[in-house]
């Protein structure tokens, strides 16, 4: 018996509240993990306000991320007292999530906690650090070196751009750092950013061709924001792409493809295969700056959750923020 945070529905209206959860409310699934640690992510904060219809099935637990350890298992991969962490997967979406005491989920959605990261860590990582190395793994796979020029990370003040930036920078890339909230250029220049830029530098259209100015890019933007990088991106240049912040519409033309070869890398974290899973946590653990980490990372407590999310949506959460459940159990 815990506490979880469920979403419900009557008619049009959305009901968010705290309430007691016992193991047998849980779906079904053949691994039962007792999470010690979870996450407030942007998605977790569309669905708890319903400001995006996340939320596909009520009710629901909300929670992309935990981390925590094996209880009951099924599946011949897991067994009682492993250390485990799952990003995506619809969590959260279609099958309860992570802000709970206990989840019950397919262990083909897990991750073993690799050596050198703790509960805490991981979930200071969350699916936005595991998604920002499966963007640096996309510009490494398709040849930006550090030696390549600067590379430009968009949103670099939340989840995403933050641990991209630390990513990036301890790989000794120079990092540019996009953000509308250029009174956090402190923040960014500690965590390796060469230089910040105002975002509405690049929030008005543009011209389809640019001036090259980076060899690679982490967007989390899209829409006017992506169309801009774009068009300066460099000569074979890569942009990974992992985000909408700023809309889903690309107004863009084809000029950068066809006439720098520039490659636009599509970035899907939720259904990402096992492998490439497991190869970016196993970077993460050895890439992070574990300093860094703690400096980008906000503890609030779950009852804090759901006043939390409106003010994630409204762009006032710099970095991470982790929710302790059980933390004494990881």
């Amino acid at each position: 018996m815990g506490e979880a945070i469920f979403i419900d529905k009557t008619g049009e209206a959305q009901q968010v509240a705290i309430r007691a959860l016992a193991t047998a409310d849980l779906p079904d699934g053949n691994v039962l993990v007792d999470i010690a640690w979870s996450t407030l992510n942007y998605k977790d904060a569309l669905a708890i306000t319903g400001a995006s219809p996340v939320v596909r099935a009520f009710p629901m637990v909300p929670g992309i991320d935990f981390a925590g350890v094996v209880t009951e298992s099924a599946h011949p991969d897991f067994r009682p007292g492993d250390r485990v962490v799952l990003n995506g997967w619809g969590v959260g979406e279609t099958h309860w999530g992570g802000l709970a005491a206990q989840a019950r989920v397919n262990g083909d959605w897990l991750v073993p906690l690799p050596d050198g990261l703790s509960a805490r860590q991981a979930m200071a990582i969350g699916t936005a650090g595991y998604t920002a190395m499966l963007c640096l793994l996309a510009l490494e796979a398709h040849g930006v070196t550090p030696d390549a020029g600067e590379v430009v990370v968009t949103g670099a003040a939340g989840g995403v751009g933050s641990v991209a930036v630390t990513l990036l920078a301890r790989k000794g890339y120079e990092v540019a750092a996009v953000t509308g909230r250029t009174s956090e250029a402190s923040y960014l220049e500690a965590l390796g950013a060469s230089h910040v830029i105002d975002r509405a530098e690049l929030s008005q259209k543009g011209k389809p061709l640019a001036r090259e100015r980076w060899a690679g890019a982490i967007d989390v933007a899209g829409s006017t924001v992506l169309a801009n990088v774009l068009a300066a991106t460099k000569s074979r240049g890569v942009v990974a792409c992992c985000g909408l912040a700023a809309g889903m519409d690309l107004p863009t033309t084809v000029a950068p493809f066809i006439l720098r070869g520039v490659t636009l890398a599509g970035i899907n974290s939720v259904t990402c295969p096992k492998p490439e899973r497991m190869e970016a946590w196993r970077r993460l653990a050895l890439d992070l700056d574990l300093a860094h980490l703690e400096a980008m990372t906000t503890e609030i407590p779950l009852d804090r959750v759901i006043e939390m999310a409106p003010k994630f949506l409204s762009g006032e959460i710099r970095g991470r923020i982790v929710v302790p459940i059980a933390p004494d159990i990881a």
